[in-house]
């Protein structure tokens, strides 16, 4: 399957990063992609106030996104926001795809880390979720999930042979460094494919603006932690085809899902005695 990272530079402006959308996945069609996927954030970047633009599901921008997924043939996963009902807002990422229901992923891991708390303005979501592309199972995760790795083999469990990251990382010393090598090994984790996607970056990588913004680096990783297609700083669209069979291949070469599994198995039963 191919698949397509539109790395992107979002705006305050929902609409004008409405029309970012359009033109990647016009971009991406062209290019013969089957999916392509846009960063966390991609409605509104972070560092301005996010309830005035947070949306309903159903709403304007969700619903345009539905339009261009028809439009194009092609599956769209993006970054939005929706009113969480209790003062806060969800880090929702939309997944269209045409002729179907749109599927709906909210951020479990919150980012309160590197000094930012986004728990103050988000609310997280509690389910992992996996999407079926083309047959091929699709896991979706956020920007902080990448760090837990409990996320990525539960997503390989339910069938996810790709997962897709959809990211706003901070800039920091060390942070990019630290984006790919996590990207790398939550694909050994879960011995799929993972498709991590960034904030295109607006300006010093190494320096921490307070709201994280982006530092690009969009990646594809293979199941054995090979990084086969890459992106700088700037914005552009990145091209990349995965071979589901290598995602058979790996698991049953490596068998870490299967064994992780069996000694999960092992010590349930000793817990219990």
């Amino acid at each position: 399957m191919r698949i397509a990272l539109a790395q992107i530079l979002s705006g305050s402006d929902p609409d004008a990063n409405l029309q970012l959308v359009r033109d990647y996945t016009r971009r991406a069609a062209d290019a013969g992609a089957r999916l392509v996927v846009f960063p966390e954030a991609t409605m509104c970047r972070f560092g301005v106030p996010l309830l005035p633009v947070a949306e309903p599901f159903d709403g304007p921008w969700a619903n345009g996104v539905r339009e261009i997924a028809g439009d194009t043939g092609v599956t769209v996963i993006a970054g939005m926001f929706c009113p969480a009902g209790d003062g806060r807002v969800t880090n929702t990422v939309i997944a269209a795809a045409p002729d179907q229901p749109a599927i709906r992923y909210d951020k479990i891991h919150l980012y309160d880390a590197f000094g930012f708390a986004e728990s103050r303005t988000v609310a997280p979501g509690h389910d992992p979720v996996v999407m079926t592309v083309d047959g091929v199972g699709v896991g979706l995760s956020i920007c902080y999930d990448i760090r837990f790795p409990a996320l990525y083999t539960e997503l390989a469990r339910r069938g996810a042979q790709v997962i897709v990251v959809c990211a706003s990382w901070g800039a920091g010393r060390g942070k990019l460094e630290q984006w790919t090598l996590l990207a790398r090994a939550r694909a050994l984790d879960s011995m799929g494919y993972v498709a991590g996607v960034g904030q295109a970056c607006p300006g010093d990588p190494e320096a921490d603006p307070g709201a994280p913004t982006g530092v690009g680096g969009s990646l594809v990783v293979s199941p054995l932690g090979e990084v086969i297609a890459s992106a700088g700083p700037d914005p552009q669209l990145v091209i990349a085809d995965v071979d589901v069979a290598r995602v058979a291949e790996a698991r049953d070469t490596i068998a870490a899902l299967r064994n992780h599994s069996e000694f999960t198995q092992i010590g349930k039963a000793q817990s219990g005695r």
